[in-house]
């Protein structure tokens, strides 16, 4: 997309209408408000539901493996991105993809609310998995679309858009994990559904006046002969999988570990090989190429960062299902709510955070200052979550106010990394890859969610402090070193900041 392009785009977008900001913030902001809704709404109940005892209402997997499976269908979310980004990027455009993602999104929640087997959770991994790679990553290059690279507003905008994203976030643990106490899991999952159906109701009603040109260009098309045979690769591929999947698995050579294995390698391996391609690509220019380099230790410090924040699902979830008092000030307390706590904090800090950064203007902390200190924060946070172990042993029950301290920890580092990390991403990106890139940035959430389905298989009781204390220390390490190393990255960034 050439930069007249990407001008009109902007010009086409109105510029006031929404706290300060593009009319088209209010669409996408709802929009990803009711997708997340219903994402985390799912997942805050999910891992409860796989390990639970089928007398209980779950499907009675082991625990360890369950929490492997939940690290394992988060990396494949954000994996899947790949697709959804190179699919706008050459065939359909961000908006078409972020249309047909929530249908599937949708289809996937419907299939876990239909009472079933461990049949029907696959087949609605797969609808999810596939949905959301290519709604999330092509929502927030909309977003991105709507601000001139030099708007003093966009850092500020994608602070605002998560916000909208941790509403969501917020009320969806404590509506699915009430219901489901006080019902069942599937009627949790009917109410994820329903958020993703009133997602896309609002996406399609106000798009079209408030978005502009925004999210409607193919900014790399394929050519007719280029469609063709990418078609028959994409047919070919899809018949191998199934034909391997029917020999394999009647065979039990691919079984629950070895298709976790399989996922961690290709979770590594895919963004090494999506940089040496838009490195390498004639399409990207000199300047395009430092950016490049530039993005490769943020990308390392946010696969560090989302190896502890993600476990919130899954540890945490774990640890505030059976270490944590459920019982504390007269009040009874669901597991899954604790999962509130991460995006009612956000909602509370991004503004303060949003405005520090337009009050300091050009005096703000660097990007790779910023990610350097969001390891710092993210480090203490499971530092601080040992503690009680470590001070009280780990056969007794903990006062939830630790976890609530925690996840606090954890919420700073996060707003220092994530929204700054989208929008580093969307003024980075090569201009012939700017979808892919995006899906590149979500790739650091699916390897590190991918290490984590190895990792939690070493989490024990009497292993906690051990789990947390060198998981903590590697997170502060890192960051001090990326914070030595800010001056000589940002120098490759070529007048980006």
């Amino acid at each position: 997309m050439t930069d007249l392009n990407k001008q009109k785009i902007v010009e086409s977008v109105p510029q006031k209408g929404f706290f300060g900001h593009p009319k088209g913030l209010f669409t996408l902001f709802f929009t990803e408000f009711w997708e997340r809704f219903s994402y985390y709404g799912m997942r805050a109940i999910l891992v409860f539901y796989m390990y639970y005892k089928v007398k209980d209402g779950g499907l009675g997997i082991d625990e360890t493996l369950a929490l492997s499976i939940m690290s394992i269908y988060g990396s494949l979310v954000y994996m899947s991105g790949i697709i959804g980004g190179w699919l706008a990027d050459r065939i359909f455009g961000t908006s078409k993809a972020v249309f047909y993602g929530g249908i599937l999104i949708m289809l996937g929640h419907i299939a876990l609310a239909i009472p079933g087997s461990v049949s029907m959770f696959f087949i609605s991994m797969v609808l999810i998995v596939l949905g959301t790679g290519l709604l999330k990553p092509n929502v927030s290059t909309i977003v991105g679309e709507m601000y001139s690279e030099e708007d003093n507003r966009r850092d500020a905008g994608f602070t605002i858009f998560y916000m909208g994203i941790n509403l969501g976030g917020f009320l969806a643990p404590l509506i699915v994990g009430s219901i489901s106490d006080n019902y069942n899991f599937h009627y949790g999952f009917a109410i994820a559904a329903i958020g993703m159906f009133l997602g896309l109701v609002m996406f399609v009603l106000t798009k079209k006046k408030n978005l502009g040109l925004a999210g409607a260009t193919v900014p790399n098309p394929l050519s007719p002969s280029e469609k063709k045979k990418t078609f028959t690769w994409i047919g070919l591929g899809i018949a191998a999988v199934a034909i391997l999947c029917a020999v394999l698995i009647p065979a039990g050579l691919l079984t629950f570990a070895s298709f976790i294995n399989i996922v961690t390698i290709l979770a590594l391996v895919i963004p090494t090989m999506y940089f040496i391609v838009m490195y390498r690509s004639p399409k990207t220019t000199a300047v395009e190429r430092s950016r490049i380099i530039a993005y490769i230790p943020l990308f390392i410090a946010s696969v560090m960062f989302w190896a502890i924040q993600e476990q919130g699902s899954t540890i945490l979830a774990s640890y505030a299902d059976k270490r944590t008092q459920l019982d504390f000030a007269g009040l009874h307390i669901s597991p899954a709510w604790f999962q509130s706590l991460n995006p009612l904090f956000i909602i509370i800090f991004a503004p303060i955070f949003a405005w520090v950064w337009v009050k300091l203007g050009k005096r703000q902390p660097t990007i790779p200052q910023k990610f350097s200190l969001s390891l710092l924060f993210s480090g203490v946070s499971f530092l601080v979550i040992l503690l009680p172990g470590y001070l009280g042993g780990t056969d007794s029950l903990v006062n939830p106010l630790w976890l609530v301290l925690s996840y606090l920890i954890c919420v700073f580092g996060e707003l220092l990394l994530s929204p700054v990390g989208l929008s580093a991403t969307t003024k980075l990106a090569p201009a012939a890859f700017s979808a892919q890139t995006m899906s590149l940035w979500f790739l650091s959430s699916a390897a590190a969610q991918a290490l984590n389905a190895q990792v939690v298989k070493f989490y024990t009781p009497e292993t906690e402090t051990a789990y947390f204390g060198i998981i903590g220390g590697a997170s502060i390490v890192l960051g001090i070193i990326l914070l030595a190393l800010s001056p000589k990255i940002q120098s490759y960034m070529k007048g980006i900041r």
